[in-house]
This record gives C-alpha cells, structure tokens and sequence, in this order.
C-alpha cells in the first residue's frame, strides 16, 4: 500500500467514524426515552443494526400510517424505569387498527374497545385475585407500578400486523430483556405463547420467576391461558422477595 492509498484509508475511516458518531446523536435527539434505560442500553444505539432500524421506522413514519404514535414508541420505558421493573409480561406486536396502540402490550387508551386477548387477560386477572374488570384497557397503571409491557416489535404499519418484524426491533428487545434478567434479580417474566415463550428461553430460572402459558388470544385461551394464575403467583413472588405486589 503507498502513501496515496494509506492516506485514503484514514481519510475513509475517519469519514466512517464521523457518520457513525452523527448517526449516533440523530437517534439520540429522536428517540424519546427514559434516562435510566437511556444509560442501560448506551452500548446499543449506535449498533449497526440500531442504526439501519432507526432509519427504516423514521422513513416509514415519513410514509405512510405507522402505529403507535412516533412519541409512544417507547412509552413502556418511559412509564417503567430499569430499576423500577418487577414483572415483564412480553407481547408480540403492536395492535395495527386506528387508535389502539399506545406502546404498552396489550394496552390500548381510555374510550377504546378492549381488544379480545385484552378481555381475556382481564377476566383472568378477575378470576385469579377477585379485582373488578375495569372499565378502561390503559394498562399505564400497571406500568406505573413496576410492570415492563414490551412488545417484541415496537411499530407495526396499519393495518398490517407483523409489517416491521425482522427489522431490528427483536434484537433490541432481546437486548432489552437480556439486560434485565442479568443485572436485576428477582424478577417476574410472564410469557404467554410459544413466541414468547421461546424468546425468553435463555431466562436464568433460579434467579428470576419465569411464568408461562398459551397466549390469550380467544384462539388458544381455553388451552391453558384461563387458570394459569400468573397475576397472583406474580404478586406472591414479589411479596417472598420483599416487593410491593401489584395491584392488577
């Protein structure tokens, strides 16, 4: 290699390093996260495939009708900081129809219909610890109270479910996950379905609770979702361990 082409190099590389850095700050002034999951996850926004994901869920907000709103995309870190989690309950996607996602799986804003898995979820939760079906389907109160409501994809377009899926969302929320099961303790992991179920796999059982079900989808809840008892073998877990329980 001559002088010419060594200095092209550097010139190259230092071009590189400049776009990773200005790629870096982009997803930083753009994304709205929690400060403490902003300083949890610093080893991942300026990843390779971060980066490609960030570009792609801003072109297609650009383009088209993209849910949940660009500012709830990550409402679940928001209303759940990394130290305050308890209980991580895993969804798949976003819901994909007008005025239902708001970040939180399984969760869908106050007025709105209560989706079938919803209703489901709630006649559980009223079966298993006698608490009322209430009359709104926000589960930010949930949140608020320790309780991580992920969905594996972040964004999904309207109404077309599984859209954004093998575009980068699954790894970070592999990442998401993997950083609470190694740094925390004593968690709750509710896993509902073989998707979830399987993405939880690596899950450390003897440091963490790790509960799972069918899903319940109206398709699979008489298979076992109805009488799993999660909500309260959840809320006893906590209490063994010290924790507030959740009031579900």
């Amino acid at each position: 290699m001559n002088w010419l082409e060594f200095g092209a190099k550097v010139v190259n590389n230092l071009y590189l390093c400049k776009k990773s850095i200005i790629h870096f700050l982009i997803i930083i002034m753009t994304v709205r996260i929690e400060d403490s999951w902003l300083r949890e996850l610093a080893d991942v926004w300026d990843k390779d495939y971060f980066v490609r994901l960030t570009q792609f869920v801003r072109q297609e907000y650009r383009n088209g009708q993209v849910f949940p709103p660009g500012k709830q995309i990550f409402a679940a870190f928001d209303a759940t900081p990394f130290n305050e989690v308890k209980v991580v309950i895993l969804g798949q996607d976003p819901y994909h129809d007008v005025g239902q996602a708001n970040g939180l799986c399984f969760s869908v804003n106050d007025g709105v219909p209560f989706p079938p898995s919803l209703q489901n979820i709630f006649k559980e939760v009223h079966d298993d610890t006698g608490a009322p079906i209430p009359t709104s389907g926000d589960l930010s109160r949930w949140a608020r109270q320790g309780v991580l409501l992920l969905n594996s994809t972040l964004t999904v377009q309207a109404h077309r479910a599984g859209s954004h899926q093998n575009r980068g969302w699954e790894l970070f929320t592999d990442e998401v996950i993997a950083h609470l099961a190694n740094q925390r303790e004593n968690l709750v992991f509710i896993l509902w379905g073989s998707y979830a179920i399987k993405k939880g796999a690596f899950i450390n059982r003897m440091r963490h609770l790790v509960l799972t079900s069918p899903h319940p989808s109206p398709l699979s809840a008489y298979r076992g979702f109805f009488g799993n008892h999660h909500f309260s073998l959840a809320n006893d877990y906590l209490r063994k361990h010290g924790k507030q329980p959740i009031a579900w």
